[in-house]
């Protein structure tokens, strides 16, 4: 999972993000280039457009949805489909997807924003000591700082 999150763990509003945070823009490219990247419907459809050199996989319950992507009606079926996947894959929202895909992530890179805002999307509480946390970076943009983080799941 990748996912930029504010004080509150809020995401999210009106299906927008909260924050413009160019350097956070980057990390995402950077950790998510080449790689497959699942999300809800809702979540694809307020991007700029198809993110290059990404495979898309859009959830959605709406069966008549049609699109030029790989589309799955439920979170099992995406997930047979990534144990088959030999890149790695990344959920990118929003707040159901995270929430359903939480339990079977091993790795969570977490923007953790100092900044709260009004939201009405917000990523799942986490328990911190279910992970090994490690500090990718520290950065600013427009006055507001935020730390690059990298959660691995401890195996039980």
């Amino acid at each position: 999972m990748i996912v930029a999150i504010g004080k509150n763990n809020e995401i999210g509003k009106d299906n927008k993000l909260l924050w413009h945070l160019p350097n956070d823009l980057k990390f995402f490219k950077e950790t998510t280039i080449n790689k497959t990247i699942i999300m809800g419907r809702k979540t694809f459809e307020s991007l700029p457009g198809k993110l290059p050199k990404r495979k898309h996989i859009i959830i959605t319950t709406n069966h008549d949805y049609q699109l030029d992507e790989i589309l799955f009606h439920s979170i099992k079926e995406a997930l047979d489909y990534i144990k088959t996947c030999k890149e790695e894959c990344f959920v990118i929202g929003g707040a159901s997807i995270y929430q359903e895909f939480l339990p079977y992530a091993k790795y969570l890179y977490i923007t953790k924003v100092e900044d709260n805002k009004d939201a009405d999307a917000y990523f799942p509480e986490i328990k911190d000591d279910n992970y090994i946390i490690t500090l990718l970076g520290a950065n600013e943009d427009n006055g507001i700082k935020y730390k690059h983080y990298k959660y691995e799941k401890r195996s039980n």
